[in-house]
């Protein structure tokens, strides 16, 4: 193999994966969604997606990883991970995961909402314009599924539903009649395959493994108990 190596990590949510590219062409990917938790399955997947490309962690290029948002405990597992296999001065790219979920859809001509499920109402959202290329929409951020309808208005048709939130939001959006479609299941979620296409576009932000850190769009949760113990105390 030749070019520019890739290895992608995606632990973001429940669905784990990694993928290994060259020069854009995903050559090798790992795709867990059994509900097992990210330590027992990420490293191995590793593992198995370099083997399948007759290549060692030394002859990789760039570490790209899903920075958030998404769960802390996995988003957390991912950029460890990273942290762990760029030691020693290997390039790492800091990727969105709502970014890297777009570039499933590249060389889809369509507008994609990506939707993770943040709990109490809200979403981790994101809006991109797909086909040749992916282009970012707006920022990432987290939103009442409620304010969805206005944030899709301008969004060209088709619009795609995609994440672990899909489900969730394509239902509350028919019933408020809004215009979008749910993506297909191979589609739907996360994926290090995305990541690396990502990483490969320019999408990912250029670091060392000491500075990769997780991206959170919320203080997470126990901080947020703790706040409030403390404010009523």
């Amino acid at each position: 193999m030749n070019g520019l190596k890739i290895l992608a990590i995606e632990s973001s949510a429940v669905c784990a994966s990694a993928a290994v590219s060259e020069n854009g062409k995903i050559v090798s990917e790992c795709f867990v969604n059994a509900g097992l938790t990210h330590s027992q399955t990420l490293l191995p997947m590793i593992q198995s997606c370099l083997e399948t490309a007759k290549l060692t962690v030394d002859d990789i290029d760039v570490i790209a990883a899903a920075v958030g948002p998404g769960s802390f405990t996995g988003v957390r597992i991912g950029v460890a991970t990273a942290k762990g296999l760029a030691f020693g001065g290997k390039e790492c790219r800091a990727v969105s995961t709502l970014e890297g979920m777009a570039y499933n859809f590249l060389g889809v001509p369509c507008s994609v909402c990506c939707v993770m499920d943040a709990r109490c109402s809200q979403v981790y959202t994101a809006a991109f314009a797909c086909g040749e290329t992916v282009t970012r929409l707006c920022e990432d951020k987290a939103v009442l599924v409620s304010e969805l309808p206005e944030m899709l208005t301008n969004l060209k048709k088709p619009v795609y539903l995609l994440g672990d939130g899909a489900d969730l939001c394509y239902n509350y959006l028919k019933s408020v009649e809004a215009d979008v479609l749910l993506a297909p299941p191979h589609l739907k979620y996360q994926r290090a395959s995305g990541v690396a296409l990502a990483a490969e576009h320019s999408a990912g932000q250029v670091c060392d493994g000491g500075s990769i850190q997780p991206v959170y769009l919320r203080v997470p949760q126990a901080e947020r108990e703790l706040k409030k113990r403390q404010t009523n105390q």
